[in-house]
């Protein structure tokens, strides 16, 4: 007998609205609907209405886990657009931060399919990693979710020495918390039994949806644009681009607890090789010409592309953002579909959605 389950749009599996529509036979789900638009704020719209400093402090906010990406973005198109080179230690400030970013998001990615599993512990000891790399953020920016460290033409904020000692420490102590992690999750027959040959997409389909990121990569194909299209002196570091071939949530697991490790790397790397000299070219409004720029980096999720337009005048003529959560939410029904109810909620989080972003 056939039933239709309603999973959201606010569902307490779910800290954001989405709702997923499951036609079922029994357990089995036979097809599914995601459907999208509960959390619409309009920063695009607003976007067009502030300065060029003022949208800094508003696309932060566009998404809480990945803020200093959008801030990130926006200000390498804004600077290409004006023709801005950024100081060499302003681009690797940044370059911190964003992997600081990464490990912030994927720890907590790591510790929420844990708790979906049902495996309480490691969802607590991943998430005191997590803490770990909040409380760095917290020391480098003032901020634990916000960090303001992008202006326009570099970093806003400097790193001593004390603060350089203070993260490499940390990185030692994120590492050894990283190798426990990946031991439990590519060795734990309870993690196999719940993630192995669940949610799977091939690398064929993956490419036909063109999904992105980690959620890409785990169905083997090979491409990261901190690698393929490298800015911000990403061409300096020394990371490989984490692949797995099985295309399964098992496959989004090992991805994402590997590119931790490369995370620790590049991080270690920009450390210890600081350029010295300034940070940025000054804090003053920026006299931005009519211009047009399309900007992309490798965010938490996948890649974040921004849209920026500019008439010469005071604000943003339009500003588009292309989150990954848009690219992935679409393979949802596609890995849905033959898949069991028990197993709906660890689908969708596998994809590590932010419907935040994805209804800007």
């Amino acid at each position: 007998m056939g039933y239709t389950i309603p999973i959201g749009p606010y569902h307490s599996s779910l800290e954001e609205p989405v709702y997923a529509k499951l036609y079922t036979e029994g357990e089995l789900i036979k097809d599914a609907e995601v459907h999208i638009g509960y959390n619409h704020r309009g920063v695009e719209k607003l976007t067009t209405q502030k300065n060029f400093i003022q949208t800094i402090a508003l696309v932060e906010r566009v998404c809480g886990i990945c803020s200093h990406s959008h801030a990130f973005a926006y200000c390498l198109g804004i600077e290409s657009i004006t023709g801005m080179e950024v100081p060499k230690r302003g681009q690797y400030i940044r370059v911190i931060t964003a992997e600081l970013e990464r490990l912030h998001s994927h720890f907590l990615w790591l510790g929420l399919a844990a708790h979906l599993i049902g495996f309480e512990s490691v969802f607590m000891y991943a998430f005191n990693a997590r803490e770990k790399v909040m409380d760095a953020l917290e020391a480098l920016s003032g901020n634990r979710v916000n960090y303001g460290m992008n202006i326009i033409g570099g970093a806003r904020r400097d790193i001593d020495s004390g603060q350089k000692e203070k993260l490499l420490s940390m990185l030692d102590e994120l590492h050894d918390a990283n190798k426990t992690l990946k031991n439990i999750f590519v060795n734990d027959k309870t993690v196999a039994m719940r993630t192995k040959g669940v949610g799977i997409i091939s690398r064929e389909d993956a490419m036909k949806l063109g999904i992105v990121g980690p959620h890409m990569r785990a169905s083997g194909i090979e491409y990261d644009v901190r690698a393929n299209d490298p800015y911000s002196s990403y061409e300096d570091f020394d990371f490989k681009v984490i692949v797995h071939p099985d295309g399964d949530v098992f496959s989004r697991v090992v991805v994402r607890v590997l590119e931790n490790d490369e995370s620790i790397k590049i991080i270690k790397q920009a450390l210890e090789k600081l350029p010295e000299g300034k940070i940025n070219l000054g804090v003053k409004m920026p006299r931005v010409p009519e211009g047009e720029f399309v900007s992309r980096i490798e965010a938490p999720r996948g890649q974040l592309v921004y849209h920026i337009v500019t008439d010469g005048g005071p604000t943003n003529y339009r500003v588009s953002i292309h989150v990954p959560t848009f690219r992935n939410a679409a393979s949802i029904p596609h890995m849905l579909k033959g898949s069991y109810v028990a197993d709906a909620g660890l689908i969708v989080a596998c994809i590590d959605p932010c419907f935040s972003c994805l209804d800007r």
